[in-house]
């Protein structure tokens, strides 16, 4: 019996020695989902990625919409044209058709490359910053990614004020 009381003491107070420490241990919590829309630096780059990309995507849909504008005309048509003419009209429009695909996937290979460079440098710029608020304010870990955390964890606000005063 004191041989259990013993083993029973000592859990009660390793338990109560874990939660004074606990006690001492902060943890952050930062939404990236909401740095990359809020802060000024991933403004900024989506507005230079639209800037440089916004003429290919002009350029794109306009051959797209003649593109449409050709397959209408020869729907219309076709009843009325000869057979070889059909065939070489339909050949023509295959190949235009093949063509502007091949464009418009180039075009979204191009746009989601140049998006994961400055969606990197914007998210490399934010680990600072969240190391810098966790460094000042004695933050023990500061997470990313959970299922759950509790709104009084999330330091996200203080990272993104940091972000936009910092140049």
């Amino acid at each position: 019996m004191k041989h259990l009381s013993r083993q029973w003491l000592v859990v009660v107070l390793g338990l109560a020695a874990f939660a004074a420490q606990a006690q001492d241990f902060r943890v952050g919590f930062v939404n990236t989902d909401r740095i990359f829309r809020e802060a000024n630096t991933a403004k900024a780059a989506q507005a230079k990625l639209e800037q440089e990309f916004s003429r290919r995507e002009k350029e794109l849909n306009d051959v797209g919409t003649n593109l449409k504008t050709l397959s209408d005309k020869f729907e219309r048509e076709a009843p009325t044209l000869s057979e070889a003419q059909r065939t070489q009209r339909q050949k023509q429009l295959v190949d235009q058709d093949r063509e502007f695909q091949r464009k418009r996937r180039e075009f979204q290979e191009d746009l989601n490359a140049r998006k994961n460079e400055e969606l990197q440098q914007v998210l490399e710029r934010a680990n600072k910053v969240v190391k810098q608020v966790a460094e000042a304010e004695k933050y023990d870990v500061v997470l990313q990614e959970a299922v759950y955390i509790n709104p009084k964890h999330d330091i996200t606000d203080k990272v993104i004020k940091a972000l936009n005063a910092a140049k």
